[in-house]
């Protein structure tokens, strides 16, 4: 792109590397008592739900449950603060901010009411339901751990709108609908934490003297409650539950077992909820990683798959059932300011909770209502980042891919309420449910494996947009066949688990591929003013990349292999395309999402001879990028062999040193 960027100004030597990374900022505190909070619910409700739904004894959750987390929570912590600083360093910011990580919220309630509780009731024995759950957290680490693998290469196939919209979906249903309910409970503690929430992390206003809004919010909220319940208004809490949780406080480190080879014994039973939820899993780490990359934070998928895996191998060895992960809510930290120490203070609080048994004292002490409006917040976060990051055209996608986690959370409902009754779906019968408006048998299908279902919906949707029909085809075949092996849309793994939707699929498949034959001849000319393709210095860490303010970096990409690029008075690149019968090369570069603002800044400040036209991209997508006049590209050195701008800028830096 346009203008002078000295050759150190690269994303491999940037020219702003601090001096010092510091490991701890103010905006952190907002990080550690949101993102803590958070976790510490987390914990103290999966410890609630091994106690009092499967019954483990006391001395198996205290004494080997929460001691395994204590160790697999921080050491992730630790590893994914090491990822930010090595981001940091890399690309000379500091304004990288952590990945959070904990035991992932919707496993929590899989495994206990889908792999341990059966188990339990069929046995009557908890330890042997904690074995099985023990088991089952292996098999999801071992998928996960495949996930490593391929990860990277699904998530450069699938739109960005499809996995964010996957992820709105969760963010609405599984981390917003409960937190909401259980504030309108009781409002009038509620509403404290989240009037600080709203003005201080979404509105963006400093609290007085500089104080950390969640912490604020949570102990102000907590002192109404306290109050209330000193006055005699209200029973929320239990003087006699803080002492008698004090008395309870031991040290419990963890030891590893061989209890989770017992649990494969009898492997057969957890495949059919492992498989579809492993897959889950690394498909929501994905997603978790796209929407850091949208917030501006590039991480590997490779790196962060293979820690979410192996904390869940290691933690099931020292007697958790509950794999950990990486959190939603990457981009709703980063916007109150936390950075690393907040992942890090956060692994730390939460390894000594889990040692000590501080749990019970935590429980009794916050009131859930002051606890849940942080979870309501990163909700709000991550359903709205999938429409910020993504042009409006996608927006019908986005929805479209929310849709599964919707259903998949109606039916969880309407299961609760049915047991709550004494009965269940198969004994009202799904023909009477239906005759009252609750489609059951269609929510059923629709919400098994809601995460994979929605991106594939998603990326349907995206490509038929792209007027990509071919591949719109194909993802219907992988859903297709998905479907038939029972991994998605199917009440359990089997070979033709699923044959409506299976057969449903294939028709989808054939008319999209019938249509892209009809069309093949068809090309729009038509470019998306939103999208901005630079391969010069507004790239990241280059000497112009300030006028991109505003912009959302949506990947790293690269043209097809239809260009040829020159060093214009050694300043900044000029790209052209070459005839069909000449040689040219790809060009790596970023694509952007650009508001008409940005564009408007961008465009005026580019020199004579550069002007904005079509680029093709190396997936056939064509899209604005800013070219060069051959001729007057010409007059100068052709730098085509060194593979782009940033290559270019290290040689000559090599060169001069």
């Amino acid at each position: 792109m346009s203008d002078a960027a000295p050759a150190a100004q690269t994303a491999d030597h940037p020219t702003a590397t601090p001096a010092r990374l510091p490991w701890w900022t103010a905006g952190d505190w907002n990080g550690v008592f949101g993102l803590g909070t958070n976790v510490l619910l987390n914990v103290i409700v999966l410890t609630g739900l091994c106690l009092a739904v499967v019954q483990i004894p006391s001395d198996t959750v205290y004494g080997r449950v929460l001691p395994a987390l204590g160790i697999a929570l921080p050491l992730g912590n630790i590893w994914y603060a090491v990822l930010a600083r090595r981001l940091a360093r890399r690309e000379g910011r500091t304004d990288v901010t952590a990945l959070p990580y904990g035991p992932s919220v919707p496993h929590t309630f899989i495994v206990v009411f889908v792999v341990m509780l059966p188990v339990f009731l069929q046995t009557q024995d908890p330890l042997a339901a904690w074995r099985a759950g023990l088991a089952w957290a292996f098999i999801i680490g071992c998928i996960v751990l495949l996930g490593a693998v391929l990860g990277p290469w699904i998530r450069r196939l699938t739109p960005r709108a499809a996995l964010l919209g996957a992820l709105a979906g969760i963010s609405i249903t599984f981390i917003s609908m409960s937190p909401a309910a259980q504030m309108w409970q009781a409002p009038w503690i509620a509403f404290v934490a989240f009037g600080f929430i709203l003005v201080g992390w979404l509105g963006g206003r400093r609290m007085p003297w500089g104080a950390p809004v969640g912490l604020v919010a949570v102990l102000l909220a907590t002192a109404v409650a306290w109050v209330a319940v000193a006055a005699g208004w209200s029973g929320i809490l239990e003087p006699s539950a803080v002492s008698q949780s004090l008395a309870d406080l031991a040290v419990h480190l963890p030891l590893p077992s061989t209890d989770v080879v017992a649990g494969l014994q009898d492997i057969a039973p957890l495949l059919a909820s492992a498989i579809p939820l492993g897959i889950y899993n690394f498909t929501e780490g994905m997603t978790n990683v796209e929407s850091a990359a949208a917030a501006g934070d590039r991480y590997s998928v490779r790196q962060v798959l293979a820690a979410d895996g192996l904390g869940a191998v290691v933690g099931s060895f020292l007697g958790s059932p509950f794999p950990p992960a990486v959190y939603i809510g990457h981009p709703g930290w980063k916007a109150v300011g936390g950075r690393v120490g907040y992942s890090l203070a956060t692994g730390i609080v939460v390894g000594l909770v889990c040692f000590t048994g501080l749990v019970g004292t935590f429980l009794a002490v916050f009131p859930m209502q002051a606890l849940v409006p942080v979870l309501l917040y990163i909700g709000l976060v991550i359903g709205a980042q999938a429409f910020h990051v993504n042009a409006r055209r996608y927006f019908p996608a986005i929805v479209l891919a929310m849709i599964p986690s919707l259903a998949e959370w109606a039916t969880g409902l309407i299961n609760n309420a049915l047991a709550a009754a004494g009965t269940s779906a198969q004994e009202v019968g799904t023909g009477a449910l239906v005759a009252n408006g609750v489609i059951y048998d269609g929510l059923v299908l629709l919400g098994q494996g809601a995460v994979l279902v929605g991106i594939l919906l998603g990326a349907i949707a995206c490509f038929v947009l792209d007027r990509r029909l071919y591949a719109a085809a194909a993802t219907a075949v992988i859903a297709a066949v998905l479907s038939f092996f029972g991994l998605v849309n199917a009440v359990e793994v089997g070979v033709n688990a699923s044959p409506a939707v299976t057969l449903g699929y294939l028709f989808l498949a054939l008319l999209l591929a019938a249509f892209g034959w009809h069309l093949r001849h068809e090309h729009s000319d038509a470019l998306d003013d939103e999208l901005l393709f630079v391969n010069g210095t507004l790239m990241r860490g280059l000497d112009l990349h300030a006028h991109l303010d505003g912009a959302e970096l949506l990947e790293e990409t690269s043209t097809a292999p239809r260009y040829r690029v020159h060093a214009i008075d050694g300043a900044y690149p000029g790209m052209y395309e070459v005839g069909e019968d000449e040689e040219g090369a790809s060009v790596p570069g970023e694509l952007y999402q650009v508001p008409a603002e940005v564009l408007v800044r961008v465009v005026e400040g580019e020199p004579p001879g550069l002007y904005r036209g079509a680029v093709e991209l190396a997936d056939g997508r064509r899209v604005p990028g800013i070219l060069s006049r051959r001729d007057a590209a010409q007059e100068h050195p052709e730098i085509t062999e060194h593979g782009g701008w940033r290559r270019y800028l290290a040689t000559s830096s090599t060169a001069v040193g």
